[in-house]
């Protein structure tokens, strides 16, 4: 569509091509550069932990902060029913069973006061799911898993130059997990990785995206892993992308400050919080709250945006709404009625680093149009 605006565009302004040049150069393509060591120690400085372990997407970082962790059949994990099926879906495939969570309707994510009531004798983690700009209440958490002996997994996908009291988002837990897909602070294309503090923990990380090949005897394998290696490419992306870390998140938030100028929000719409008493907002996207007085729903101004040429998505679908299981064995269905309220009244707009401010200026130009003729 001319003129169309995607919902993400990604900036790639710093020495991506001189990084990318370097590898076709001296011929390291393959998992096995340099770069894939630079980046893990880059990122894992950036977010204060020791140890870091890149891997081939963010679904792959849970997947393996999972199996590090030995979550297996018997074992309870919870976790938000408002994130990515991700998420679950490396729980499931452990074996374990998800416990479900519902989200505040103010940060958008997990609400901690109701963890506790859902801990059993078979909790074996909490899966802290940091949600679109505004990192979960991590105080909370970590006392809780002191108190009844629980892991944490710390899922920073969307969180990263973040802070929590000053302390980066994914310092928090026994493994913290970051995607670097497109539409993340920085992008590797596609990518993730595991940061620990514990350097078995990060060994055992690193077997398992290795596809678990004995360092003595190199066909012979004790358990199955998963190739979910990074190639040198694209951690050469991911270390010019970090050079400029803090730029990007400068961007973000200036991104949400014009907005916020210039999108006439009423008692229709609203955006999440500015901030909370741990963190000021990051913005990782540009999300839009349609208020219960109002009778559309985040669809109908979807289908409205996107005839126009603006690129929408909505928000999360609830997990315990997923058709692709059946988990009414330790869900009900629509128990979690903010996580349901989030997907039918919430949706995001074009907010990715790449975009324009006179970009910009036209979304909030329509999404004012939107407002005055879905209320007249």
């Amino acid at each position: 569509m001319k003129g169309f605006i995607p919902v993400n565009t990604p900036l790639l302004s710093g020495n991506e091509k001189k990084y990318i040049n370097e590898c076709i150069d001296t011929g390291w393509i393959s998992s096995e550069g340099p770069f894939v060591e630079r980046f893990e120690s880059e990122l894992s400085r950036v977010v204060n932990r020791k140890y870091g372990v890149a891997v081939s997407s963010g679904t792959a970082a849970l997947d393996i902060a999972i199996a590090a962790l030995n979550i297996k059949k018997g074992d309870e994990v919870i976790l938000p029913s408002h994130t990515i099926i991700s998420c679950i879906s490396a729980i499931i495939k452990s074996g374990a069973t998800p416990v479900l969570v519902d989200s505040e309707l103010t940060t958008w994510n997990m609400d901690v006061s109701l963890i506790e009531g859902k801990i059993t004798k078979n909790t074996k983690a909490i899966m802290a799911v940091h949600v679109y700009g505004l990192p979960v209440d991590m105080d909370k958490i970590m006392k809780l898993s002191k108190k009844y002996g629980l892991f944490v997994i710390e899922d920073a996908a969307q969180m990263l130059g973040q802070t929590y009291k000053g302390k980066p988002c994914g310092s928090f837990g026994d493994i913290s997990t970051f995607s670097f897909y497109p539409n993340k602070q920085i992008t590797t294309g596609e990518g993730g990785m595991c940061v620990v503090n514990n350097k078995e923990l990060a060994e055992r990380c690193k077997s398992l995206r290795n596809l678990c090949f004995n360092n003595e005897k190199r066909f012979i394998h004790d358990e199955l892993g998963w190739n979910y290696r990074m190639t040198n490419m694209q951690a050469a992306i991911g270390v010019a992308q970090i050079e400029k870390l803090q730029v990007h998140v400068r961007r973000k938030r200036e991104i949400a400050k014009l907005y916020k100028k210039l999108i006439r929000f009423n008692n229709c719409i609203n955006m999440s919080v500015d901030s909370t008493s741990y963190s000021e907002n990051i913005y990782w996207v540009i999300g839009i709250l349609i208020c219960d007085n109002c009778k559309y729903s985040a669809k109908d101004a979807m289908n409205y945006l996107s005839e126009y040429g603006v690129g929408v998505r909505p928000f999360f679908y609830p997990l315990d709404m997923q058709p692709a299981f059946d988990m009414t064995t330790f869900v009900k269905k629509g128990h979690n009625p903010n996580s349901r309220k989030l997907y039918e009244k919430g949706f995001y707009i074009p907010s990715g680093l790449g975009i324009t401010n006179n970009q910009i200026i036209q979304v909030s130009n329509r999404v004012n149009k939107m407002i005055v003729d879905f209320t007249n």
